[in-house]
């Protein structure tokens, strides 16, 4: 399947170092050579970079992995097809509108028995079981809340139900952002670290490429960066439990909660 990449900070930073680990495992140091995307939220505007290619070879990866786009919340993605073609409509992360704002969704995952109803609010372009869900996820937030935007609580709690409905049905792990802060769901896998003071050294698992990130912070600084599967391999990656979706805001996760149903006990 795919991975997914994300990054929640509380002041506008670059993920140069983390995409160049992220950028190796499309195509070199793993599989995921169908495509890649990222998209960096700057103000009420964003920045999307999509390619239909490796991004382990992708010239245009490059121009990313060394330009220092500072943003407060990034999602990336490199793909391995498993529905639709490997074509440009189909590359994720996806975007669209909604009260005003851009939404971002990336999805790590496989829901081949998701087919719902769609009003036309919004349509998906490609042919991805993941643009779909996307579009179903923000009609139903329209639907529930019409013109007007929610509180971050009601939306937590709506998006923790839908959720529910569809992680039920297959591999549903993704990101979403709407620039004010991260939405995360570990379906099958997902890990998250938080760099805070005191800045420590990076190595990534993917390059032999270090950091010291007190070079480059100040001690106020806080960076939240999710991942499927940990990008370094000299720090201490928290894992996040199968079935649980997570708010980041401000470099660090505000709030999380289950999204399977325990089982019960059996009849005594």
């Amino acid at each position: 399947m795919c991975q997914l990449l994300g990054m929640n900070c509380n002041v506008p930073t670059d993920i140069c170092f983390s995409f160049a680990g992220f950028q190796a495992r499309g195509g070199a140091t793993d599989v995921h050579s169908d495509g890649w995307g990222i998209a960096f939220f700057e103000g009420r505007g964003t920045r999307v970079f999509l390619e239909p290619l490796a991004s382990c070879s992708s010239p245009l990866a490059g121009v990313v992995r060394s330009y220092p786009i500072h943003s407060e919340n990034v999602i990336a993605h490199i793909r391995k097809a498993t529905q639709g073609v490997v074509a440009l409509e189909n590359t994720h992360p996806f975007m669209r509108e909604l009260w005003g704002r851009y939404w971002i969704f990336a999805h790590n995952g496989h829901l081949p028995d998701f087919a719902p109803e769609l009003d036309g609010s919004f349509t998906p372009v490609g042919d991805t079981d993941s643009e779909r869900a996307f579009c179903w996820l923000l009609q139903n937030l329209r639907q529930r809340f019409s013109s007007r935007p929610p509180s971050q609580a009601q939306l937590f709690e709506t998006l923790h139900q839908l959720t529910l409905e569809v992680g039920a049905l297959g591999a549903f792990n993704f990101l979403l952002s709407n620039g004010d802060c991260l939405f995360a769901h570990c379906s099958t896998r997902l890990t998250y670290i938080i760099r805070q003071a005191p800045f420590a050294v990076a190595h990534l698992s993917d390059q032999d490429l270090s950091i010291d990130f007190s070079d480059v912070t100040t001690p106020d600084d806080r960076v939240a960066v999710i991942a499927t599967v940990p990008l370094t391999d000299n720090e201490a990656w928290t894992t996040m439990p199968s079935g649980s979706l997570w708010l980041f805001e401000e470099g660090a996760p505000v709030t999380h909660r289950l999204t399977v149903t325990a089982p019960q006990p059996p009849d005594a």
